[in-house]
């Protein structure tokens, strides 16, 4: 979850705008002056901001107007080395070139929920409020709403077991079933009592017991880990040899997901010997530059306690040509497809 929150879902106010492991970022980004840069997830600017400092340009992109309508002033004060671009870091390749740039020299994806997102009630992202149940970053396709309303009991499930980790999600899925046959469902504070009641809720918790829940239907909703997976390849595409990929991810399956992309993609695997034949093994599309996840120090987590789930991975573009994307491959699960009005 981008940035993270706390074990009941508050943002400490002082830290909503704080890039996470943003030293780190930059070290691993190498930004310099006349060097292009692609910032996947814009949200509050915060990384975007500190390669703008370096004299590097920036084309910036977030599926969520509104966080574009934010940044506009942004971009007047960059001199011309910021482009905004409301759109999904999926199609980040063809964004590029819309803009003129084939190649790019680095690509910084911070992968999940904002905090203004999570404020924001009228969203309806957190429980926290009491909002509509919408969850969509952008403003298009089914919401939360269609899908606690209109999915099979076993689809609900499915997703809540899934993306949420919930070990009770056929409890859940059932009584929000139940449910719905008595009225809509429709707001953050109903869909949050009716799954705390089928959990339940004991004193040790760490955290509230429709949180998973929660997480499962916004990751769902917004299909966040196909659009993880094909980000990565897109970053693939459109990095220069030499070019740097950077991702934050908050949550183990987006962190897999990053980890198993740039672990096959590394790999220098044996191309035969003499007693066996000559394989046709690709050439590694990037090299690894931090061996395993980076993990933020002590010292942020204390400052910023949303840092401490983040974990940071990082590789160099080669010069070999990139390679098919295989979602099953790098652990993007197979899930329903919705459809408004059906599953």
């Amino acid at each position: 979850m981008r940035p993270g929150i706390d074990p009941e879902g508050r943002v400490p106010a002082a830290d909503r705008h704080t890039p996470v492991m943003l030293a780190e970022v930059m070290d691993l980004l190498a930004p310099a002056a006349g060097e292009v840069f692609i910032d996947g997830t814009f949200g509050a600017g915060g990384y975007t901001r500190a390669i703008l400092e370096t004299g590097a340009s920036v084309i910036a992109l977030d599926r969520d107007p509104s966080a574009i309508a934010a940044g506009a002033a942004r971009v007047a004060e960059s001199g011309g080395r910021l482009t905004l671009v409301e759109g999904r870091f999926s199609d980040l390749d063809a964004i590029a070139a819309a803009h003129g740039r084939e190649r790019v020299d680095g690509v910084v994806l911070d992968v999940g929920v904002s905090s203004m997102q999570l404020d924001d009630a009228s969203r309806g992202f957190s429980f926290r409020f009491d909002g509509p149940l919408d969850m969509r970053m952008g403003g298009d396709g089914p919401g939360a709403a269609d899908v606690v309303n209109r999915a099979e009991p076993r689809d609900l499930a499915r997703v809540i077991a899934v993306l949420g980790e919930e070990k009770r999600a056929r409890a859940v899925a059932a009584a929000i079933a139940r449910a719905r046959t008595q009225k809509e469902l429709t707001g953050t504070a109903e869909l949050a009592e009716i799954v705390a009641r089928a959990v339940g809720h004991r004193a040790t918790d760490k955290i509230h017991p429709a949180t998973r829940t929660f997480q499962a239907l916004r990751i769902f909703v917004n299909r966040e880990l196909d659009e993880l997976a094909e980000a990565l390849a897109a970053s693939e595409r459109v990095l220069a040899e030499g070019g740097r990929l950077v991702v934050v991810a908050f949550h183990s399956l987006e962190d897999r997901i990053v980890k198993r992309f740039l672990a096959e993609r590394s790999e220098v695997r044996p191309r035969g010997s003499r007693h066996r034949p000559e394989e046709t093994v690709p050439d590694p599309s990037f090299a690894l530059l931090a061996r395993g996840a980076l993990v933020p120090g002590e010292e942020e987590v204390m400052r910023n306690p949303r840092a401490r789930s983040a974990r940071l991975r990082a590789a160099r573009r080669t010069a070999a040509p990139p390679l098919p994307l295989d979602r099953r491959a790098i652990g993007v699960p197979e899930l329903p497809a919705f459809e408004l009005g059906r599953v």
